[in-house]
């Protein structure tokens, strides 16, 4: 006697689906192969900072952000942002803020390049309380690319999180590459 296996599947998923335990749920097909939008309606698009990363729940990490990435920095629900730059804030990022209830802590950390130069102790623990503050998250840490002085601070917090020195250093180069800095490694 021959078992058609396929209309056996279908009937014992029948007697299943009579259960309280199993809903029927309808499925529409949709077809994606035309991305145009349709007519009065706009592509949103989501465009990430450059070296954009989650770090942990509630912190991420990049470099600057300007205009195109507005779109996609409303998505993380931001309520600070950490910029380790000296450098003025621009205008439009300021509005941009303000315009969404977003909180600046700007902490001015040069960026060098020779190795050895002093990195300010006293404005990372500051940088350090901010992030750690839950309060202020979702938060995002940023400088100009997202390597040097930003790895630098997530660095320090991975200390905190009892990550081992070399898991710390991987982190750090996965985004500094060839421009890794020693005095950003011992700090």
């Amino acid at each position: 006697m021959k078992v058609d296996r396929a209309t056996e599947r279908e009937g014992t998923a029948a007697a299943m689906c009579k259960s309280a335990m199993c809903k029927k749920i309808e499925v529409a097909v949709v077809d994606h192969r035309d991305p145009s939008p349709a007519a009065g309606e706009e592509f949103l698009h989501f465009t990430p900072p450059l070296n954009f990363a989650p770090v942990d729940n509630g912190i991420f990490r990049s470099g600057f952000p300007d205009s195109a990435n507005f779109s996609f920095l409303q998505t993380l629900g931001l309520r600070s942002i950490i910029y380790l730059c000296p450098e003025p804030y621009p205008e439009a990022n300021v509005e941009f803020l303000k315009s969404n209830g977003i909180k600046l802590f700007q902490f001015g950390i040069e960026g060098y390049k020779e190795p050895f130069v002093y990195i300010p102790e006293e404005t990372v623990r500051e940088a350090l309380k901010v992030l750690l503050d839950v309060r202020n998250h979702p938060i995002l840490i940023h400088c100009k690319r997202g390597k040097h002085r930003t790895g630098c601070l997530v660095g320090c917090l991975r200390k905190l999180q009892r990550w081992c020195l070399s898991s710390i250093f991987d982190e750090y180069q996965r985004f500094a590459a060839a421009k890794a800095r020693v005095s950003d490694q011992s700090y």
